[in-house]
């Protein structure tokens, strides 16, 4: 490999249970949110997103907020979300509380710019879910022009022209790290090309090879627009453990909390075992022992020629403690086995 592999958690700020099972307030998992990250950078973990979501099954909606409150806790971890969902927030904005985060965190801010899988945020703020496309096309050029630093000349049909001397706060030393995150969309892969940010692949389900036609293309497509080569990145779920049965027995009913609380809404019907077992053996959910979840990362890092593994750690109502446990081992035991795996 020509570049070390660096390895990420995240988490969507999920409403977890408590010890008598009932579901924490919201204000208690974002304080335990931030234990969890100061876990990670204590074990050496490279970057901790967050993500945004705005319903009661989790608990963040302002993640930049969140971000700010780890970054005085935190000495070297590099700090994003995961994703922000640009389509229905101002790039302004966006722009304006990341380059104050990068301010606070003495430059380790990132963001990862993403349409969201949920669409909660659209009639919330106001924006018509019939401009979906068109919301994130021109928004994430606006942002791709805040990026240059300096004057800013915009011109769309989303907003009034834009053309002022700066953005304030600028960022302090070189550029907004910017990644684009992305679904499965080849249209989406190629924009993120044409701006040279780089791909964040969100693999969810299934398994990861079937991901490569999209990596091809994003490599063709850099070349195409011109652009120098840029990393790619993949977020999947997962959970370690010390031995296998634990593993599937601990996460197995807090992944079908969550799954089925959401598939309610989208219409799935409830998950099955036999769902969960299938995506462990074979699809994006890297579950199980430190060497099991370190052999399968490796896996998909070789397969896809990935400069990032991001792992989301908690899932549907998996509790604090046990979320703690498999950060922990993530960071002493199957990151450093992934390296020798990949030496």
């Amino acid at each position: 490999m020509t570049t070390p592999i660096e390895f990420a958690l995240d988490t969507f700020g999920d409403v977890t249970a408590g010890p008598d099972g009932a579901p924490l307030p919201h204000a208690q998992v974002i304080r335990n949110l931030v234990e969890e990250a100061v876990l990670a950078d204590g074990l050496g973990i490279d970057f901790f997103g967050i993500g945004e979501h705005h319903r009661d099954d989790f608990a963040v909606s302002a993640p930049e907020v969140l971000l700010g409150a780890i970054a005085a806790r935190t000495e070297r971890i590099r700090l994003g979300t995961a994703v922000t969902v640009l389509s229905s927030d101002d790039p302004i904005r966006v722009f304006q509380r990341f380059s104050t985060l990068d301010a606070l965190s003495n430059g380790r801010a990132e963001v990862v710019l993403g349409r969201g899988s949920f669409t909660e945020s659209f009639p919330l703020f106001g924006f018509d879910l019939n401009a979906y496309e068109t919301l994130f096309e021109e928004k994430l050029d606006l942002f791709a022009e805040l990026l240059k630093g300096g004057p800013a000349k915009w011109q769309g049909s989303i907003r009034p022209a834009l053309d002022v001397p700066g953005v304030f706060p600028p960022i302090e030393n070189g550029a907004l790290k910017t990644w684009v995150g992305v679904g499965g969309s080849p249209q989406s892969v190629v924009r993120a090309a044409h701006y040279g940010l780089p791909l964040m692949l969100a693999i969810i389900g299934g398994d990861p090879a079937r991901f490569r036609p999209y990596v091809d293309l994003y490599h063709q497509a850099l070349e195409r627009f011109g652009k120098a080569p840029q990393p790619i990145g993949v977020h999947s779920h997962g959970y370690v453990a010390e031995t296998e049965a634990a593993a599937r027995e601990e996460l197995w009913p807090h992944w079908k909390a969550g799954r089925d609380r959401i598939g309610k809404d989208r219409g799935w019907p409830p998950a099955q075992r036999a769902d969960f077992e299938r995506e462990i053996e074979g699809g994006s959910l890297y579950l199980g022992t430190p060497e099991t979840v370190a052999r399968r990362i490796a896996g998909t890092v070789k397969a896809l020629g990935l400069a990032r593994f991001e792992m989301k750690y908690s899932a549907g109502t998996l509790p604090h403690e046990r979320m703690m446990r498999s950060i922990e081992l993530y960071g002493t035991k199957v990151v450093p086995m992934v390296r020798d795996m990949l030496a």
